[in-house]
């Protein structure tokens, strides 16, 4: 089964529109066909920006967290440092929590800082995707 680590980005999006990829992942993995992984913090920064630009969908954010087996990990001081060399300070626990939950994607909506970022992919050792590149691979696997 894929594992795939949320960003706070996934989370927002899959909480803001009942449609779109981020959703479907989430669906995916209620229905038990991903493996979802994320961490307290990520699930706050998603409560925290939804109640600041879109307050009507905190429910669907709640929701999910209680509706889907989501493992939650949480990273050592020391593994944040470490993600602080080679990504932005605000993403390096992000980074952290994937590393140390050995996932096969850190999915993000967050193309400055994450998705396609040569280092931050190279020395964190992550695939780091975009959330339609995850239903791709988990279509693939199904046929």
């Amino acid at each position: 089964m894929i594992r795939v680590f949320l960003d706070a980005s996934v989370l927002f999006a899959a909480a803001y529109s009942t449609t779109g990829a981020s959703r479907e992942i989430i669906r995916q993995g209620i229905r038990g066909r991903v493996k979802l992984v994320a961490s307290e913090l990520v699930f706050e920064e998603a409560r925290r920006n939804l109640k600041f630009k879109a307050p009507e969908a905190v429910p669907d954010l709640e929701t999910f967290h209680q509706a889907a087996t989501i493992e939650m990990v949480r990273p050592s001081r020391e593994e944040i440092e470490e993600a602080m060399v080679y990504t932005a300070d605000k993403d390096a626990p992000v980074v952290a929590a994937a590393r140390k939950a050995e996932v096969d994607y850190l999915v993000s909506l967050d193309r400055e800082h994450l998705v396609e970022v040569s280092e931050v992919v190279q020395r964190s050792g992550l695939a780091i995707v975009l959330p339609g590149d995850v239903l791709k691979k988990t279509r693939a696997r199904k046929g």
